[in-house]
């Protein structure tokens, strides 16, 4: 095309007629013609060219076994450098991977498959007693500050315990009807994935081998089927019967569970006391004894706050009963009081001060209320406190929703929850099979791309050496 001499060298020459001169004459006719010329030929008969060497058949015969010895060389060399290549992969896989088997990223998925489903199958094996203890652990994280802060503390400062009982039965059924069925929906459907993510993200069993091959695959189930999945539509109101009828129960027929209720009162409010003198604690600042061992020292507003406290509890101890708030006078007596000490305390300060310490004195006091009610099961007058130990009914109550609870969300998570996640997973197992480029990039890594290239290789090479195989018997 560029006009320059391509220099060729030449296998052979060959005589041949590519025809009589008419444009019409047919193949069949100008072959019939070339035969019928080269038996007549002066050419064949005197031997100066070999009958091989003659005619368009024998010229196209050459042609061909010159090709296809081409195409053999050709091969044989694709494959010594394949066959070289593979030699090369192989190698890097024994040091790199020692005593593991080589499986491509098809074999790769169907193994954490198998691995997934035998996992989800796991979360029957938990026992009735471990999910409703994990039920209603998480459940009572999420309602607790409704029911002692919100509930049990407003109500307490009643002075009646026909207050109490009506302030309290109505924020319970209040709150019945509104948020406490959606939230221990939830709890249960949390409680649910989260044993799911602790079973799929273990590294116990099989897992062991893959590492965190399959991490990125089993992340991407947690957070389909997360979105998928959701809760029979019906159980809130189901639920929400069996929580009111339990929390408008107000009957402890037993000193078994009278004594059951005081124990769990006492453990909420231990766990309410630590908190409240923490908070208090950061407000006043470090005790002497840290100052000493730690060499620090109260700010100013610390300072302020020790002697806050320090007069509102001659204020407490003067007036046991006395109530949330204080009145403006107390507070102006307060401020006065800490000036004459020369200590000049806002008011924002006093009250703050205030809220803390009367939180946590009352608390202490319902503490001492509710070890003094354990003598009160048959005779209730007899309680020292003001509401004659109904509060140890409302942790009752609370208690007894939460078993309640705890063993309807267990029964539907074990009876229809759990089975429909494991066919929604299987569902979308055997969709991502299908979906090479979802695979690929959810089962990666230097393992992975190597057998794949492995793969690849020996598959190729295989293909080569079929072909030199069958080139070889045309051949022969």
């Amino acid at each position: 095309l560029e006009g320059k001499l391509f220099p060729m060298k030449a296998l052979g020459y060959y005589a041949v007629v590519t025809g009589r001169g008419p444009q019409e004459d047919s193949i069949e006719t100008i072959r019939g013609y070339e035969e019928d010329f080269f038996s007549r030929s002066k050419l064949f008969r005197s031997g100066a060219m070999r009958a091989s060497q003659m005619s368009t058949n024998n010229l196209s015969l050459a042609v061909s076994d010159c090709f296809w010895k081409m195409v053999r060389d050709s091969v044989e060399q694709q494959s010594d450098v394949f066959k070289a290549t593979r030699y090369n992969l192989e190698a890097e896989w024994r040091n790199t991977f020692p005593g593991i088997r080589e499986m491509d990223r098809n074999d790769l998925f169907e193994k954490a498959k198998d691995e997934i489903l035998d996992r989800i199958a796991a979360l029957h094996k938990l026992t009735p007693l471990e999910w409703e203890t994990l039920i209603q652990e998480a459940l009572w994280n999420e309602i607790q500050h409704k029911v002692v802060d919100a509930i049990y503390l407003e109500a307490a400062e009643c002075n009646s315990v026909s207050h109490f009982n009506t302030q309290v039965d109505i924020a319970l059924k209040d709150w019945t009807d509104d948020t406490l069925p959606r939230i221990s929906v939830n709890v249960g459907w949390q409680t649910l994935f989260s044993q799911l993510s602790d079973i799929l993200m273990s590294k116990g069993g099989e897992g062991r081998e893959f590492g965190d091959l399959f991490h990125p695959l089993k992340e991407n189930i947690l957070d389909t089927v997360k979105e998928q999945h959701s809760w029979q539509h019906n159980a809130t109101s189901r639920l929400s019967v069996i929580q009111k009828n339990a929390l408008e129960d107000t009957a402890v027929t037993n000193k078994m569970q009278w004594d059951n209720s005081i124990l769990f009162m006492e453990r909420i409010l231990k766990e309410r006391i630590d908190l409240a003198a923490e908070d208090l604690g950061r407000c006043i600042g470090p005790g002497w004894k840290e100052r000493w061992t730690g060499w620090r020292s109260r700010s100013p507003l610390e300072v302020q706050c020790v002697a806050a406290k320090n007069e509102l509890q001659r204020l407490l101890l003067a007036d046991e009963q006395h109530g949330k708030h204080l009145e403006n006078d107390e507070l102006t007596t307060v401020r006065r009081n800490l000036q004459t000490q020369g200590v000049d305390v806002p008011y924002d300060i006093i009250c703050k001060v205030w809220e803390k310490l009367y939180k946590l004195t009352f608390l202490n006091r319902a503490m001492t209320s509710a070890q003094q009610c354990r003598k009160a099961f048959y005779h209730r007058n007899i309680a020292c406190n003001a509401v004659e130990c109904n509060d140890v009914v409302l942790f009752w109550r609370a208690n007894k929703m939460l078993e309640i609870t705890s063993n309807a969300l267990r029964l539907q998570i074990m009876n229809t929850e759990a089975q429909r996640l494991e066919k929604e997973v299987k569902q979308y197992l055997e969709d991502l099979s299908h979906d090479g480029e979802k695979k690929k990039a959810l089962i990666k890594g230097k393992r992975v791309d190597l057998a794949e290239e492995l793969r690849k290789v020996r598959g190729i090479q295989d293909k080569l050496d079929t072909f030199i195989e069958e080139l070889k018997k045309d051949h022969q």
